[in-house]
């Protein structure tokens, strides 16, 4: 969960109370608890949460881009070595195209086989049997799902907290303007 990873990111805010905002109900109380002086501090400090949480989101938000890239990647490698698995026992070479550069394909004859290699990143690349690869592609598919899931859920708290967050700047602004207005009447009748 988003609370757990973020924590002590957030932690290190001058709010106290951890990642989930609660709302303010009652803002009289609430300006009278140590650390909130002024309307303009507690401001300050709901601002400097508010812009965590959009940094939270915006790498949640590029994880989730990259997820999404990801999955039919893996999807479609699955697909080929499904068509792979089936022709592994026929003697006539497979012709198919593969991607040389964007929009540059080039035609090849590919004779039977058990072995294929797969891109990890960082530049590596292993041989598998197609059997293997297909367990650990289809165990990168489940785990990038399940991310994908989690990053939603995420993004959804994220979405939560803007709200709250932006409510209780409302009610302490509102609250600041309510208390100016008691304390100078005469700039109520202009």
């Amino acid at each position: 969960m988003i609370a757990q990873l973020y924590l002590g990111f957030l932690q290190s805010s001058s709010n106290a109370e951890g990642f989930s905002l609660p709302l303010k109900e009652d803002v009289d109380s609430f300006m009278k608890q140590p650390g909130n002086e002024t309307a303009d501090v507690v401001l300050k400090k709901l601002d400097e949460q508010y812009q965590k949480y959009k940094f939270l989101e915006l790498n949640l938000a590029q994880k989730k881009r990259r997820l999404k890239s990801q999955i039919p990647e893996i999807k479609q490698t699955l697909e080929i070595l499904k068509h792979m698995q089936k022709k592994k026992e026929s003697t006539n070479p497979m012709e198919t195209r593969f991607l040389l550069a964007d929009n540059l394909y080039c035609k090849a004859s590919v004779p039977p086989t058990d072995k294929v290699c797969l891109w990890l990143g960082a530049n590596v690349m292993l041989e598998y049997d197609i059997d293997e690869a297909q367990a650990l592609l289809e165990k990168n598919l489940s785990t990038a799902t399940r991310n994908l899931d989690s990053l939603e859920e995420d993004l959804d708290f994220l979405r939560d907290q803007f709200t709250t967050t932006e409510v209780n700047m409302a009610r302490v602004y509102n609250w600041d303007v309510k208390r100016r207005n008691k304390e100078d009447p005469s700039k109520n009748k202009a």
